[in-house]
């Protein structure tokens, strides 16, 4: 009966009733023990273009974008008209026994912009169900083709890959295991590509022959004929924004062909236009993989939506297999859903049209306005790749230690930012940048100058309370 009350009351809710009812109702993502199914948190009203509204009607840079996903900006018109439109034509089908047409074409679109022999999608609800559905499919693939023992991941450290069990299980950012089980029998984690976190002297060059040599070094150590697959973003987004050293993927890429580990390129963040192209791995990066999953900037967040594309090599050994009748045995109520591959549709038509050219136009000088804040001495190092970027906040430079400094500097750092015009997302001591695709030189000044002034107030704060001395 409350509960009936409290659906009543939002007849003629405000912002006050909405946070009283997520504190009373909302169980939030990634809450802490300590306050879960009680906390509220930033309420938004509304979005348009590149900002967002608070409830107390302030306007913002939304600078992660949502969650790296709103690629062409909120309030576009043409999105909404296409979700109305398809709702009112077919709302949903089981994808069990029928199909439907916006599904086989954007699976022809998005199979024209995928590297390799990359030919054939399965839609997901979002990205962890992507890495999910690959690694099942991985696991799938051994077995029809007799090699049942042929089911280790590899992960790396920084990683992060999602929150269903098995995609969870690969993570290898801080605190993200400490409380939560995992598959831990079946993966094996590697070192992270991170160039700034390199032993102190070490070149580039000498550090990337260390990270390849330690992934050789494991396929020997594990056996190949263990080894199902490796995971990798093309650039680490979640743990920091970490852009590898030139030729690291391709080097890992041709150990993987040479042992018949499937490479598997998580492209959840960094596909659909957020490093200037609808994938990244052969535009940017040059390799092939095995699969690419997606999800986010395909609907550029209006609709939840993921996929993995496969190889058509792949799916050609399963139709020769001495197994015809095996069957896959994985599926999503919403698999394919018919309005997410319809806001799909026209969101690659409007990436393709203009916003895709703009991005690579507009990036370097993201990159270049970006990197001036490592004048202020609590930043350690900017750094970022396309229309993303990290700001590492260290207790000194020459050390790179973070963990003398507040944990929750990037929380401090947000929170004058807000008050300034600008949504940051903090992690521990970095704040990570991911704008709109849509953003404007004008605009890129906008958000630099407020963080700017976010990291100042900041270091007065740590310089007040005697946590950091600069």
């Amino acid at each position: 009966m409350a509960a009936a009350r409290d659906l009543r009351a939002t007849e003629t809710a405000g912002p006050a009733d909405a946070v009283e009812l997520a504190k009373r109702h909302l169980v939030q993502p990634w809450p802490f023990a300590g306050s879960v199914g009680a906390e509220a948190r930033a309420l938004i009203g509304e979005g348009d273009g590149i900002y967002i509204t608070d409830s107390a009607g302030k306007k913002l840079i939304d600078g992660p974008a949502g969650m790296w996903c709103i690629n062409i900006g909120h309030r576009r018109e043409e999105l909404a008209k296409v979700m109305y439109d398809q709702a009112m034509a077919l709302s949903y089908n089981t994808p069990w026994y029928t199909m439907n047409a916006p599904s086989a074409e954007l699976a022809m679109r998005i199979a024209g912009h995928a590297p390799g022999d990359l030919s054939h999608v399965f839609f997901t609800t979002g990205g962890s169900s992507a890495v999910e559905t690959a690694l099942r499919f991985m696991q799938f693939y051994n077995n029809v083709r007799g090699r049942p023992e042929k089911k280790l991941i590899l992960s790396r450290g920084g990683a992060y890959h999602g929150s269903t069990y098995l995609s969870a299980s690969l993570n290898g950012r801080p605190r993200d295991r400490d409380w939560m089980d995992g598959a831990d029998d079946l993966v094996v984690k590697l070192s992270s590509p991170d160039p700034f976190r390199r032993p102190r002297g070490m070149s580039i060059s000498a550090f990337t022959d260390v990270l390849v040599d330690e992934f050789r070094d494991t396929v020997a150590r594990v056996g190949a004929d263990r080894i199902g697959a490796f995971v990798g973003e093309p650039v680490q987004a979640s743990g920091g924004v970490v852009v590898p050293p030139d030729g690291y993927l391709k080097r890992i890429r041709e150990i993987c062909r040479d042992n018949d580990i499937l490479y598997v390129s998580d492209e959840v963040v960094t596909a659909f236009g957020r490093l200037g192209h609808v994938f990244a791995s052969g535009d940017m990066f040059g390799i092939d993989p095995d699969m690419i999953t997606f999800a986010k900037g395909v609907t550029s967040g209006y609709f939840p939506l993921g996929g993995v594309i496969i190889s058509e090599r792949l799916l050609e050994e399963l139709r020769r297999s001495n197994h015809p009748d095996a069957m896959f045995g994985h599926g999503l109520t919403y698999t394919s859903h018919p309005v997410g591959c319809a806001v799909a549709l026209k969101n690659l038509d409007i990436l393709e049209e203009s916003v895709l050219t703009h991005a690579r136009e507009v990036a370097p000088y993201f990159q270049a306005q970006l990197k001036t804040l490592e004048e202020l001495p609590l930043v350690g190092e900017v750094r970022g790749l396309g229309l993303m970027a990290c700001v590492e906040c260290v207790a000194d430079r020459e050390s790179k230690d973070p963990l003398q400094l507040d944990k929750d500097v990037g929380k401090r750092i947000d929170a004058h930012c807000h008050e300034l015009g600008l949504l940051v997302r903090p992690l521990i001591n970095m704040c990570v940048m991911s704008p709109p695709l849509i953003i404007t030189r004008e605009q890129i000044d906008d958000m630099v100058s407020i963080l700017r002034e976010g990291i100042s107030r900041t270091m007065d704060d740590l310089r007040r309370e005697g946590v950091w001395q600069g």
